[in-house]
C-alpha cells in the first residue's frame, strides 16, 4: 500500500531551508551527540519520509529535535505529522517544561526510567528545553503547604532521606552511574516523591524536604549521563531545578543551573553553556560561602574559554582560586558536594579551562592535582578520568611514556566501575595509540592489549 505524502514535513524542511541531504546530516549531528553514533539516516531516508514513510522511534525524535534548533521553536511529533504516542505515558514532552508540580513530573520521569522505556531513555538533548530556566523570570510557583494526606513528617524523616541520597551519591562515585541506578530511580519515586507530598511540622521542614529531593533529582540525572542519555539526564536536571527554586535554598537552584552549562559544554554548545553559567553565578554571589562560589567562577571561566574569551576565562581562574584561598568551610551543603570537596573540583575544573585555552603543560599538572587530592576509595570514576585526561594532555606534549604510565594508573581505579564515560575514555586510549600500534613500542603495545581486554573481555571457557 503506497504511503500519504507528508506534507507537514515537507513544508518544516522548507521553512528550515535544508535540502534533504543537509537534514540527514542535522539528524546524524543530535544523533551523534546523544551517543547515537550507529544512526545513518541519508537524503533517501528523508525523501522516504517526506513521501510517508515512518521513521524508526529514536530517529523521529533526532529529526524533531534537529528542525526544533533550526526553527527556534519547539517541534513534535505531531508537528512533523508523525504518529503520536498512544498514552501520555510516552508523551515525548514529559520533564520538558518548569510546571507548577516538579514532584509530580518527577515521579513521571522516574517510572519511565525504572522501566527503561525507550521514549525516554533515548531521548535527545533538547535546546529549547535547555532554555527554560533563564525564561522563568519568577521562581517556580509554590506549592501550598496544605496537607495532602498521610503521616506528619519531620526533622527526623528528611534526615533519612538525605542520609540515602548521599550512600546512593558515594556509591555514584565509587562505583559508576550505572550501579544501583534502578534502586535509586525506585526510591526515587516512591520514597522521596510520597514525603514531599506529606504533611510537614513546620514549613521549613517542608522546604528542607524539596532541597533533598532536588539533591535526588540532580544525582538521577548525573546518573542517566553517566550512563550515555543526555535527554533523559536533561528532564531530571530540570525538575531538580525546579524543586530547588521552589525550596528557597540558598544556591542551589543556581547550583543545578552550573550542572546543566556543564552538561551543555559535553555536548558543545558553549554560547547557551555561557549564558547558563553567568545566570548561575550572578544569583549565587552573596548567598553561598566563598568553596561554594569558586565552582560558580570556574564553571563560568569553563564557558568562557569555551566562547573563545581568553583574557576573561584567566580572570575566572583567579577569581576561582581567590574564593577557594578565603577559608576552609565547614558548612558546604551537601548538594555542593557532588563531585567531592571544592578544591578538588575547581582544580579539575581549572585543568578544563587550561585545556581549552591549548595550555596543555598547565593543565596536566592540574589534571594530576585534582586527582590526588580526592580519596581514592571513594571517588574512583573521577579519579580515573582526571588522570585520563592528564594523560592526554601528556601526549599532546609528546610525552608518550609519561602518558603511558598514567593511562595505566587510570586504569587501576576504573575496576568494578560501571560508566559509559569509563568506556568511553577506554576505547579513547586506544584511539590515542593508534598511530603507534605499527612501531610495537612495548609500553604502548602492553597498554592496548590491556584496554582491548577491558574493552573485549573474553568469554569464559565452560
Amino acid at each position: 500500500m503506497p504511503h500519504q505524502l507528508n506534507a507537514q514535513l515537507r513544508e518544516l524542511l522548507a521553512e528550515a531551508r535544508l535540502t534533504y541531504q543537509a537534514a540527514a546530516q542535522h539528524v546524524r549531528a543530535v544523533a551523534a551527540e546523544n551517543g547515537l553514533h550507529g544512526l545513518r539516516t541519508n537524503k533517501s531516508a528523508v525523501h522516504h519520509w517526506v513521501r510517508g514513510a515512518v521513521p524508526e522511534e529514536t530517529t523521529a525524535r533526532c529529526l524533531a529535535e534537529a528542525l526544533s534548533r533550526r526553527l527556534g521553536r519547539p517541534i513534535t511529533r505531531a508537528d512533523l505529522g508523525l504518529p503520536t504516542a498512544a498514552s501520555a505515558a510516552e508523551d515525548d514532552s514529559i520533564g520538558l517544561s518548569l510546571g507548577p508540580d516538579p514532584v509530580e513530573v518527577l515521579q513521571m520521569i522516574g517510572e519511565a526510567d525504572v522501566h527503561r522505556r525507550r521514549f525516554l531513555t533515548t531521548s535527545a538533548y533538547s535546546m529549547a528545553a535547555a532554555t527554560l530556566p533563564l525564561q522563568t523570570v519568577q521562581e517556580t510557583a509554590r506549592r501550598t503547604a496544605a496537607a495532602r494526606g498521610g503521616a506528619v513528617a519531620g526533622t527526623a524523616e528528611v534526615n533519612a532521606v538525605r542520609d540515602m541520597v548521599r550512600l546512593f551519591a558515594d556509591m555514584d562515585e565509587r562505583h559508576g552511574g550505572q550501579h544501583g541506578r534502578s534502586a535509586f530511580a525506585q526510591y526515587l519515586i516512591t520514597d522521596i516523591a510520597a514525603l514531599c507530598r506529606a504533611r510537614f511540622r513546620t514549613d521549613t521542614t517542608r522546604r528542607r524536604m524539596l532541597s533533598v529531593a532536588s539533591a535526588a533529582a540532580h544525582l538521577a540525572g548525573w546518573k542517566a549521563y553517566d550512563s550515555g542519555e543526555q535527554g533523559l539526564a536533561q528532564r531530571y536536571f530540570l525538575q531538580s531545578y525546579a524543586l530547588a527554586a521552589e525550596s528557597g535554598e540558598p544556591g542551589q537552584a543556581p547550583f543545578v543551573l552550573r550542572t546543566m552549562s556543564q552538561h551543555g559544554m559535553k555536548l558543545h554548545r558553549p554560547q547557551h553553556c555561557l549564558d547558563l553559567a553567568d545566570t548561575a553565578l550572578t544569583r549565587a554571589r552573596g548567598q553561598v560561602a566563598a568553596p561554594v562560589e569558586a565552582l560558580f567562577h570556574i564553571t563560568h571561566a569553563h564557558a568562557l574559554a569555551k566562547t573563545g574569551q581568553r583574557p576573561a576565562a584567566v580572570t575566572g581562574i583567579e577569581r576561582a582560586r581567590a574564593a577557594l584561598d578565603t577559608g576552609y568551610c565547614d558548612d558546604v551543603p551537601f548538594w555542593a558536594l557532588a563531585w567531592g570537596p571544592p578544591q578538588a573540583t575547581v582544580l579539575s575544573r581549572t585543568a578544563k579551562v587550561l585545556e581549552t585555552l591549548g595550555d596543555h603543560p598547565r593543565a596536566a599538572q592540574h589534571y594530576a592535582r585534582a586527582a590526588a587530592s580526592r580519596p581514592t576509595g571513594t571517588y574512583a570514576r573521577i579519579i580515573a578520568l582526571d588522570l585520563t585526561a592528564q594523560a592526554e594532555s601528556a601526549l599532546r606534549q609528546g610525552h608518550l611514556e609519561q602518558a603511558c604510565a598514567t593511562w595505566h594508573r587510570a586504569i587501576d581505579h576504573m575496576d568494578g566501575v560501571a560508566s559509559t564515560r569509563t568506556r568511553s575514555a577506554l576505547a579513547d586510549i586506544r584511539r590515542h595509540l593508534t598511530p603507534y600500534r605499527s612501531r610495537r613500542l612495548h609500553h604502548t603495545t602492553q597498554l592496548d592489549e590491556r584496554v582491548r581486554h577491558l574493552l573485549h573481555p573474553a568469554t569464559p571457557q565452560l
